[in-house]
């Protein structure tokens, strides 16, 4: 993500906050509770996954698993069968039921060491090669920058992030603990030979998981509800420490300031999600108290039964081995319950980023028009209204004009006034509230939006800093010419970069960035690469410089301007391609074919630079404020 420099107080502060429609709809102020179905279907997903990327592997563990729910019952009436068989004088039965017990006993060895490392290997696998990536790349995906602008989105990005290993732990989990719960089962058909009361102890076996799973209920709406607590204190962490902003923390001695506040946010999410976490040990420790109960009241009646004549020694054999399974099985049905229900801190909000991002993409089913090969009318804004959620008045207000194909046009307006907000709006970046952006008649929220972007290009006030080789930082502009090093030469001259390019160790080729062992960049020269990887298109049918040269000396500005209000013209010639240009420096724009004054969000002048000025109105008055100013 780029820096932001300079950007309008109403576009930069109250995007901050900012909260898209879709965000809205599906905000869970309280956390949406996601059914049981689509737990179960997210399931079936990721079992697909694993049976498609490692197909053997996924047989081989639950074979493993099958077998284990097979010797419980094996190994149970091999003992049964050995003690009575000794007791009755028949030593060839009970040796050949002993090595019967044996083998099982094995079997379940092998099995619990084997399946887990299977498990282990699937979780990486699945959960780095296929879930982290979809994840990634469903974000990317999105066409608009308001999700990255929302606090919803970002709490649920933070949790998702470098967690998809859990959530595909969480349902191998869930799988352990069926297979679990089927040993169970076998354990408690077999207490029923012995004595049908013991079936009681099923009640008992579901207290640890009923208790449980309140407890993981508390750890996961504790883990959505600090997000944002870890996202400020991440924040606060990297301004701290990063070598951009450590300058000033360090001049103005705010490093304690930024500690102190760091770690009231850490603390904050840490004390939150400890007291969830305390909260799910108690409830635990309960549901296997409930359990131990009923487990030894079982054992003592098995043990009375055969002491007054009902049932043999071999009976009591069973019920302890298959009392002590039971006890092994409830342990592991509840350690992959807990585990699986630990995966819904992780779960939910990657179930509620699925649904924010499917539900953008069946707002964009519409865009799919082709942009234009030319402009011939060029692109009117109609009624534009665009407001960021929570703030107290619109970005742009009823915003309505026609900007002519092949005309440079100049937007200027003070601090806050929208310039930038026009600029997103015109490049998809925002829907507007109300309102219509037609591109020679077509609603530009008709047009597919990659086709839409890959006819523009842009210079963004924000714009990026991208630590790579200087080349790749150009060629990003025009990404299927990235490695086109006459095109990303040229860009570099089209943005006046070959002095300071030309001074660079390995010119194109050298690497920036410091912490990468590159070289770091002045401001005025990130400025360049920028305005560089905006020149990277040769026709784009939307040109748009916004405060292109913010960061430049006065000679290097006038250069600059000068030069791309000549390639304007041509784009214009070539294409009838509209450049819009983004300025506060009212002396910069005066060549424009039509300049649009902005106040407050609304239009309140437009018209060429001698009309504006002897119609003596808010521009007159702002150009003349600026010109006394750079005078004196």
């Amino acid at each position: 993500m780029g820096r932001l420099t300079d950007s309008d107080p109403d576009d930069t502060a109250a995007a901050a906050p900012a909260e898209n429609n879709t965000a809205e709809a599906l905000d869970p102020a309280a956390e949406p509770h996601h059914s049981a179905r689509r737990h179960l279907a997210l399931g079936r997903e990721l079992l697909r996954i694993s049976v498609r990327r490692v197909p053997g592997l996924t047989l081989a563990l639950l074979l493993t698993q099958t077998a284990a729910v097979a010797v419980v019952a094996v190994t149970a009436l091999c003992l049964r069968a050995a003690v009575n068989a000794s007791a009755q004088g028949r030593a060839g039965t009970a040796v050949a039921a002993a090595l019967g017990a044996a083998v099982a006993y094995a079997v379940t060895a092998v099995t619990a060491d084997l399946g887990g490392n299977i498990k282990g290997l699937i979780i990486d696998k699945v959960s780095l090669l296929d879930l982290s990536a979809s994840v990634h790349r469903d974000i990317a995906s999105l066409d608009g920058i308001e999700h990255l602008e929302s606090g919803d989105f970002l709490d649920r990005t933070v949790i998702v992030a470098g967690s998809t290993w859990s959530i595909v732990n969480g349902f191998w989990a869930a799988v352990m603990a069926v297979f679990g719960a089927a040993q169970l089962a076998v354990a408690l058909l077999l207490l029923g030979t012995v004595s049908p009361w013991l079936l009681a102890l099923l009640g008992f076996a579901a207290a640890p998981l009923w208790f449980d799973q309140r407890g993981q209920r508390a750890v996961s709406r504790a883990e959505t509800d600090t997000a944002e607590s870890y996202r400020l204190q991440q924040h606060l962490f990297d301004l701290a420490t990063q070598a951009g902003t450590g300058k000033e923390v360090r001049v103005a001695g705010a490093g304690e300031q930024l500690a102190s506040r760091q770690a009231a946010a850490w603390d904050h999410a840490v004390r939150a999600r400890t007291r969830a976490q305390v909260t799910a040990s108690l409830w635990t420790v309960t549901g296997w108290f409930v359990f131990s109960l009923g487990f030894t009241a079982g054992l003592a009646a098995v043990i009375y039964r055969v002491a007054h004549g009902h049932g043999s020694a071999g009976d009591i054999v069973l019920a302890i081995t298959v009392a002590v399974t039971l006890l092994q099985s409830v342990q592991t049905t509840v350690s992959g319950t807990t585990t699986a229900t630990a995966a819904r801190r992780v779960v939910e909000p990657y179930l509620w980023l699925r649904d924010y991002i499917e539900a953008e993409r069946v707002r964009a089913e519409g865009s799919t028009g082709p942009a234009p090969a030319a402009l011939t009318r060029g692109i009117a804004l109609e009624g534009l209204t665009f407001r960021y959620p929570g703030a107290d008045r619109p970005a742009l207000d009823d915003v309505s004009i026609l900007l002519p194909a092949g005309s440079v046009v100049a937007v200027v307006g003070e601090y806050g006034s929208g310039k930038t907000t026009l600029v997103k709006l015109l490049t998809k970046l925002y829907r507007p509230e109300s309102g219509v952006i037609r591109v020679d008649g077509t609603p530009l929220a008709a047009l597919d939006t990659v086709g839409w972007r890959a006819a523009t290009s842009v210079a963004f006030q924000d714009f990026g800093r991208y630590r790579t080789r200087l080349a790749e930082t150009v060629g990003l502009g025009d990404v299927p010419y990235i490695d086109d090093r006459a095109r990303t030469a040229a860009a570099l001259t089209a943005a006046d970069a070959d002095t300071f390019v030309a001074r660079l160790p390995e010119g194109q080729e050298t690497q920036l960035g410091r912490a990468l062992g590159g070289v770091d960049l002045s401001e005025g020269q990130w400025q360049k690469t920028a305005l560089a990887r905006a020149s990277m298109r040769p026709g784009p049918l939307l040109f748009v410089l916004d405060e292109p040269t913010a960061s430049l000396d006065a000679p290097s500005e006038q250069e600059i301007f000068l030069h791309y209000m000549a390639r304007a013209r041509e784009l214009a010639e070539r294409a009838g391609a509209v450049t819009v240009i983004v300025s506060h420096r009212f002396s910069t724009v005066a060549g424009a074919d039509l300049i649009l004054v902005l106040d407050k969000g609304k239009l309140v002048e437009h018209g060429p630079h001698a009309e504006l000025l002897a119609a003596g109105g808010r521009y007159a008055d702002l150009y003349g404020l600026q010109a006394a100013a750079y005078a004196s």
